[in-house]
């Protein structure tokens, strides 16, 4: 056999256990062999369910960071009158967050929509606690776009 052939079937064999080594690490941690596809969020200032989402992604970062006066700032913005004074009376009977329904912050959320109709939008939201989860069922009015209830 030349020098040249041994070579390649060196090579050649070399990759394939690489290649077979790649593969089993990622059947065994469960991840891609490929690289992962970017992430994207997208939304509309014009629909009632982008701005149930815009707010609890932003609400939940302000409140993370400790910044009270923009997390107070988006409610005021974002809920009806209406739902603010309701939480108000929530939080001080529950001695937590009445957007959140906790005393601390979730480590990641992620909003579903569950349909609109009768001029309202629903969502879900779901809250990472951990281990654990809650769901909070959320709905916006159509036409102000405000979130007008939020219950769990």
């Amino acid at each position: 056999m030349s020098t040249f052939t041994a070579k390649r079937l060196t090579t050649t064999a070399l990759a394939a256990t690489a290649g077979a080594a790649a593969l089993s690490f990622a059947l065994v941690t469960g991840t891609s062999a490929t690289a992962a596809a970017p992430q994207s969020v997208s939304g509309s200032p014009e629909g009632a369910f982008t701005r149930i989402a815009d707010f609890y992604g932003s609400y939940i970062d302000a409140v993370y960071d400790g910044d009270g006066a923009t997390a107070e700032k988006l409610r005021s913005f974002y809920l009806s009158d209406a739902l603010q004074r309701e939480l108000a009376v929530w939080e001080e009977a529950n001695h937590a967050n009445g957007v959140l329904r906790a005393q601390n912050v979730p480590a990641k959320w992620k909003v579903t929509s569950t349909g609109s109709g009768t001029g309202k939008t629903n969502a879900t939201i779901t809250l990472t606690w951990g281990s654990d989860t809650t769901q909070l069922h959320v709905q916006a009015d159509l036409r102000t776009k405000k979130i007008t209830s939020i219950t769990d």
